[in-house]
């Protein structure tokens, strides 16, 4: 990927953070009902969202796995009607390590598959990628989300990230997925401490030179809180909206955030600044 934009290329996309969850660890219960979920949806696209990323399973440090028929009970009434409010250029993204869960969003009229695991949870995510032609997001994650911040080690966390999504994207192949379906997430708070966080943020230039679009998941995760002084995640944002104008500058083309219109306004500066650089 070129290090500055051509006109070939195009914005950076941002995916609207929904979970249809009790216990996600900034918003959860906020948005269990199909109503208000909807409701909150449409908000964010109004906001300017590109992608809905819709999950009925919280992966935050300490979480439990939720049972795939849970998560359909949750999510596919949210999918099924923001499918019916919204024209088919909004796009809906399902995030479940389950292969079945993805599948009943998929024909529930999801777009995309955003698995945490990178398809190591579920052998059959990746076939179902395969089978359906859908973009799927493989995420680097250390351990499992029960323990996975449970002193987490890296000698060398960009190298090791890097090398790991080198892996996954080969694993995709061969399951048949195609390249251009492919993108690939640092996995920003998943099994590492601030540092390594840090980090790949400065590193993300090297992930970008992978090939496949680079998602950043970085909305209101607890290493800013920590830099920021700030307690309260919610109160976030600002520190959001700067990982995403880093994010841009080093080419990464996908952001998943809780508070969209910042962090598009964050995006289109950042972009419009990059491109003038080229």
């Amino acid at each position: 990927m070129k290090s500055t934009p051509s006109r070939h290329d195009t914005p950076p996309l941002i995916m609207g953070i929904l979970n249809v969850t009790p216990d996600s660890f900034s918003d959860g219960g906020r948005y269990s009902e199909t109503a208000v979920a909807v409701r909150h949806a449409l908000g964010m696209i109004d906001e300017g969202a590109d992608l809905i990323d819709i999950g009925g399973e919280s992966t935050r440090p300490g979480s439990q796995p939720v049972p795939a028929p849970e998560q359909e009970h949750r999510v596919i009434p949210v999918i099924q009607r923001l499918r019916e409010c919204v024209p088919a250029t909004t796009l809906i993204s399902i995030d479940t390590t389950s292969a079945r869960v993805a599948e009943s969003a998929l024909d529930a009229g999801a777009d995309w598959i955003n698995d945490t695991s990178a398809g190591r949870d579920d052998p059959a995510m990746l076939a179902l990628a395969a089978e359906r032609g859908v973009p799927i997001v493989l995420m680097h994650r250390q351990g499992m989300p029960d323990a996975m911040q449970q002193n987490p080690h890296y000698a060398d966390v960009v190298a090791e990230v890097r090398g790991f999504l080198v892996e996954r994207i080969e694993a995709a192949l061969a399951a048949g997925v195609a390249r251009e379906k492919i993108l690939t997430d640092p996995g920003i708070g998943f099994g590492k401490t601030l540092e390594h966080n840090l980090a790949l943020m400065a590193g993300l230039s090297e992930l970008v030179r992978l090939g496949p679009p680079v998602l950043l998941g970085a909305s209101r995760k607890r290493f800013m809180s920590a830099i920021c002084r700030e307690p309260d995640l919610a109160a976030l944002m600002p520190a959001t909206c700067a990982t995403t104008a880093i994010g841009v500058m080093a080419g990464v083309k996908v952001f998943r955030v809780h508070d969209v219109a910042g962090n598009r306004q964050a995006a289109d500066v950042a972009w419009v600044v990059r491109a003038a650089g080229g």
